[in-house]
Formats: structure tokens, C-alpha cells, sequence
């Protein structure tokens, strides 16, 4: 099991994939310490809570779930974690892709559009029964038992706390600058330009760039760009590459770095990430 920073025994991390549940991620942990910077996911968040108290971050809000919660997050929603008690928070938590959802959102057929929650957080003990019953049911091999449950328990949350996502706008109007601005990035990840060039690029200045770019993703251009390169070494380390090949194919300086900003936003290191997607 990945240990993500072990305090005396307290903390502990398991993120994996089940090759026999495509477009899913589970993680299930017991965090003391740990905190989970901003960061957003591409696909969906519907963790439950088992023990303890999460304090998650939102756009606006920030929400304590306790044991019963199930905390539920949308595709490219900025967000942090971190516990909400000394005792620290455990949870079970799905990480399934946008593909899997809006397949599910077609089935139950209750749905048009884009899938998107309209909660962050819901009291839910039999949901939360379900999400760890997946868990369960994947560390044992049964294959049929967790996709089962997988479905179920993401029909019944998007039939009770889910309606289609609205077209997004910029809400500024230097949003089409801060979009432009992500491309770059993107583009460029391994060797990024400073702010104030990446503005003069633009044909705009730093602060304005700046404050369209939080407002457009819910966090700063450097913060995102960590977020994103961590998203991508994800990407290799599935496709097998080696960490020191990926830190430095994403731009960090060295394995080191990458081993400390993976393991802040994924939850556990990248050696025991590639453990766990190697079944």
C-alpha cells in the first residue's frame, strides 16, 4: 500500500486503478497532516467520508464533511483539502472520467448536456456505504460487484445532485486572455515564460493577465502550471515512463520536485502511483 507521509503509523494512501474499471481512479486514505494545495482534476470528485472531518476549499466556500458526507466536485473546479480536526480525515474516494459520468448521465436519461453537480457536499449514508462497497469489491477482483456499484452510486448522484453545466463564459473580459494564456502554458510547460512576458505576448499587462486568469480558473498562472505539470506526469507515469524522465519532461527541476508537488496534490508519491496503476 503507497504510504503518503507516515506519521507514526497514521497516515496512509492508496491511489490505484483496476484495469477492469476503465475511466476510474480510487484512493483511499487516512490523512493527519497532509494537505492538499489548489489543484483541480479532469474528471469528477465523489469522495465519502468515513472518519474524522475533510475541510475542502471551494470557489466561494469552504465545507467541513464529516463521517456520512460525500463530497462531490466537477471537472476543472479549483479546490484544496486538509483536516478539519487534529485526528486528521479518512475517506473512499471515486475519481471517474467525464466519459464514464455523461455515459451514465445517458442511461438513467434524466440529463442533457454535460453532467455537472450542484453541490459541493450532501449527507448520505447509504451513498457513502455504496462508494466503499466499490472499494471493496475492486481490491477483491470482483469486477462485476464494483462496476455494478460504481454505476449505481453515480446514477444516484447525478439523479439527486446533478443537472447539465452551463456553457462557460469568461466573466471578464480578459477571459479570452487567460485562455490564450493555458495554451501557452500547455504549449510551453517544460520552459515557461515569466508573467510579465507571457503579458507583453498577449498584448496585455501582467496584473490584468493575472487577475483574468484567476478569475477564468480559480487560482494564479504559477499554481495552475504546477497543478497541470502534476496532470501530466500522471499522464506518462500511466504510459510507463520512468519519474526522472517525467520530471524533467514537464519542466521540474529535478525527481525531487517531483516527488514533493505529486505527492502534495495527488495524495501519494509517484513511485507508489505507478505501483498502483500496475494493479
Amino acid at each position: 500500500m503507497g504510504t503518503a507521509d507516515d506519521e507514526a503509523g497514521r497516515e496512509w494512501a492508496r491511489h490505484w486503478r483496476s484495469p477492469q474499471l476503465p475511466g476510474l481512479d480510487l484512493l483511499r486514505a487516512h490523512y493527519v497532516r497532509h494537505t492538499f494545495p489548489r489543484h483541480a482534476h479532469d474528471g469528477y470528485v465523489i469522495a465519502a467520508v468515513t472518519g474524522g472531518v475533510e475541510e475542502i476549499g471551494l470557489p466561494g466556500t469552504t465545507l467541513r464533511a464529516g463521517p456520512g458526507s460525500v463530497v462531490l466536485i466537477n471537472p476543472e473546479v479549483a479546490h484544496t483539502a486538509r483536516a478539519g480536526v487534529p485526528e486528521g480525515w479518512a475517506y473512499s474516494t471515486l475519481y471517474p472520467s467525464r466519459e464514464l459520468i455523461t455515459e451514465v448521465a445517458a442511461e438513467i436519461g434524466t440529463l442533457r448536456g454535460t453532467p455537472g453537480f450542484t453541490t459541493g457536499m450532501v449527507l448520505d449514508g447509504p451513498g457513502v456505504k455504496m462508494i466503499t462497497e466499490v472499494h471493496r469489491a475492486a481490491e477483491a477482483g470482483n469486477a462485476l460487484a464494483a462496476d455494478t456499484l460504481l454505476r449505481t452510486v453515480a446514477a444516484r448522484m447525478l439523479s439527486r445532485h446533478a443537472a447539465p453545466l452551463p456553457a462557460r463564459r469568461p466573466s471578464r473580459a480578459g477571459g479570452s486572455d487567460a485562455e490564450r494564456a493555458r495554451a501557452v502554458l500547455e504549449e510551453r510547460m517544460a520552459r515557461p515564460p515569466s508573467l510579465e512576458g507571457l503579458a507583453a505576448e498577449l498584448g496585455t499587462s501582467p496584473f490584468a493577465l493575472l487577475r483574468a486568469f484567476r478569475d477564468r480558473y480559480g487560482m494564479p498562472p504559477h499554481t495552475w502550471l504546477t497543478d497541470a505539470r502534476v496532470r501530466r506526469a500522471r499522464r506518462l507515469l500511466d504510459a510507463g515512463a520512468a519519474p526522472a524522465e517525467v520530471a524533467v519532461a514537464v519542466g521540474f527541476t529535478d525527481q525531487p520536485h517531483l516527488n514533493r508537488h505529486f505527492t502534495r496534490i495527488v495524495g501519494v508519491p509517484p513511485g507508489a502511483y505507478r505501483r498502483g496503476r500496475a494493479g
